[in-house]
C-alpha cells in the first residue's frame, strides 16, 4: 500500500509541466531617475520624522501667518515680517517690520496673550528711522525691498532693568546697526518715547543681525555681533554710545563650512535664550541653494558664549509652506524673535519677507535634544595641485580686501 502511494506521487511530479521564467526587463533610465527621487524623498521624510520625535524640529502653527499686511493702513499695506518679540506681563509683545505705499520700512506694534493669536495691534507705526532721501540702492532692495528705514528689530530687557533695548538694521543709503531704547512702562502703554537712536557699527561697512544678551556676563553688557567665521561677542560697561564709538566686527566675504548643511552662515536670529546648559541661539544659513533661507540652532557656553557647546546637525526650520514660498522673497524663513511661555518655546519669524509666523516646540525637550547633538566634523579636502606663489599672493590679497563671494555680514 505504501509503495503504491509513492508510485502515484512520483507520477504526479513527473507529469507537471516545467514553466520557464520570463526574462525581467530592466526599467528605462527615466523610471530609474524617478525611483531614485522617490527614495530620496522617503529618506528625507523619515529623517525629518525622526528629528520631530527627538524634539529638535519646530512645529509651525496652524494659525500662520499671525500678522499680515493691512491694506487700509498705507504704511503697512505691502509687507509685514521679521518681528522682534519679548515676554512682558505674561503676554508676547511684537515690533514687526512693515513696508507700505511709500516704500519706507517702519516698525509696527502688536501683542498676543497666548503667543499664537494677535489680540492687539496698533494702526500707526511704533518706530521710524529717519531717511535722508528715497532713492534705489542695492542694499535696500536686497534687504527686504524698501527705500530705507528701520529693519529687523530685536527686543531685549537686560536683567530687571526698566529699559528695553532694540537693535535693528538702519538703512539710509547703507546698512548699519542701530540701537534705540525705551522705558518698559512707556512701551507697555504705547507711548513711543524712544531715546534717539545711535549707529553702533562702523560707517562704510555692511552689518546686520546684532543681538544683546538678556543678562550681563561677568558684570558687563554683551553683544553677539558675529557667528562666522567664529562667534564674536563684545563686552561693555554701558550701552550708552556717543555716536562716535563703533564696534569692530568681522566684515567681508568668508569661506563656506564644509561637510555641513549650514554651508553659508549669515548671522544670529533672535535674542539668545538662557537655558541651564547654555545660551540657545538661532541663526540663519543656506546650503548650496541660495534661494532658501534655513534656520539652525546652537548652544553657547553661559560664561564664555564664544564657545559653541552643541549645534544642530540639520535645520530646525525650513521654508515648506505656501506662506513661506509665496511673497516678496519666496523661500525665506527669518527668525528674529523667540520667547519661552508656559513651557513652550515660541519662535517668531518672517515668511517670504511678507508675513509674520510662529513655530513652537516643548522647550525642555528641544534643549535636551540639542544638547545631545554632536558638533559636525568638517571634511578636509585634499589639495591635488599646489598653487604657484604668485597665484597664492593674489588670492590672499583678494581675501584681505573682503572680495570674492558676496555675503551679508552676520
Amino acid at each position: 500500500m505504501k509503495k503504491a502511494k509513492e508510485k502515484v506521487k512520483a507520477k504526479k511530479i513527473n507529469s507537471r509541466k516545467v514553466v520557464k521564467k520570463k526574462a525581467v526587463k530592466k526599467p528605462p533610465a527615466a523610471i530609474k531617475k524617478v525611483a531614485g527621487k522617490v527614495r530620496k524623498v522617503r529618506k528625507t521624510t523619515k529623517k525629518t520624522k525622526a528629528r520631530a520625535i527627538s524634539g529638535l524640529v519646530l512645529g509651525k502653527h496652524r494659525a500662520n501667518p499671525i500678522i499680515a499686511p493691512r491694506r487700509e493702513n498705507g504704511w503697512e499695506a505691502w509687507q509685514t515680517f521679521n518681528p522682534g518679540a519679548i515676554l512682558l506681563d505674561d503676554a508676547v509683545h511684537f515690533l514687526y517690520r512693515a513696508i507700505g505705499e511709500d516704500g519706507i520700512s517702519r516698525l509696527g506694534y502688536a501683542a498676543s496673550k497666548d503667543g499664537f493669536h494677535v489680540n492687539k495691534r496698533f494702526a500707526t507705526p511704533a518706530y521710524e528711522h529717519r531717511v535722508d532721501a528715497r532713492s534705489f540702492n542695492i542694499f535696500s532692495y536686497s534687504s527686504g525691498g524698501s527705500w530705507g528705514g528701520a529693519e529687523d528689530p530685536r527686543l531685549v530687557r537686560v536683567g530687571d532693568e526698566d529699559v528695553l533695548y532694540m537693535t535693528y538694521t538702519a538703512c539710509n543709503g547703507d546698512l548699519r546697526v542701530g540701537l534705540a531704547s525705551i522705558r518698559v512702562e512707556d512701551f507697555l502703554n504705547g507711548k513711543w518715547w524712544w531715546r534717539p537712536p545711535v549707529l553702533i557699527s562702523p560707517p562704510g561697512e555692511v552689518h546686520k543681525n546684532w543681538v544683546i544678551f538678556p543678562e550681563k556676563i561677568s558684570g558687563k553688557y554683551a553683544i553677539l555681533h558675529s557667528i562666522n567665521p567664529k562667534v564674536s561677542v563684545e563686552y561693555l560697561d554701558s550701552l550708552n554710545f556717543d555716536g562716535k564709538t563703533h564696534l569692530q566686527s568681522y566684515h567681508g566675504g568668508n569661506k563656506p563650512r564644509a561637510g555641513s548643511w549650514d554651508k553659508w552662515v549669515r548671522g544670529p536670529g533672535a535674542v539668545p535664550i538662557k537655558t541651564k546648559y547654555g545660551w540657545l541661539v538661532f541663526y540663519h544659513a543656506m546650503d548650496d541653494d541660495w534661494s532658501k533661507y534655513k534656520v539652525g540652532a546652537m548652544l553657547l557656553d553661559l560664561k564664555d558664549p564664544t564657545r559653541v557647546l552643541a549645534r544642530a546637525t540639520e535645520p530646525v526650520l525650513e521654508p515648506s509652506e505656501q506662506y513661506e514660498n509665496n511673497g516678496f522673497k519666496g523661500g525665506v524663513v527669518y527668525v528674529s524673535g523667540a520667547v519661552v511661555k508656559g513651557g513652550q518655546l515660541l519662535v517668531y519669524y518672517g515668511g517670504a519677507d511678507s508675513h509674520v509666523c510662529v513655530a513652537h516646540a516643548n522647550f525642555k525637550e528641544f534643549v535636551e535634544a540639542l544638547r545631545k547633538e554632536k558638533l559636525p566634523k568638517l571634511k578636509r579636502e585634499a589639495v591635488k595641485k599646489k598653487l604657484s606663489p604668485e597665484c597664492a599672493r593674489k588670492i590672499k590679497g583678494l581675501l584681505s580686501k573682503g572680495e570674492g563671494i558676496f555675503q551679508w555680514q552676520s
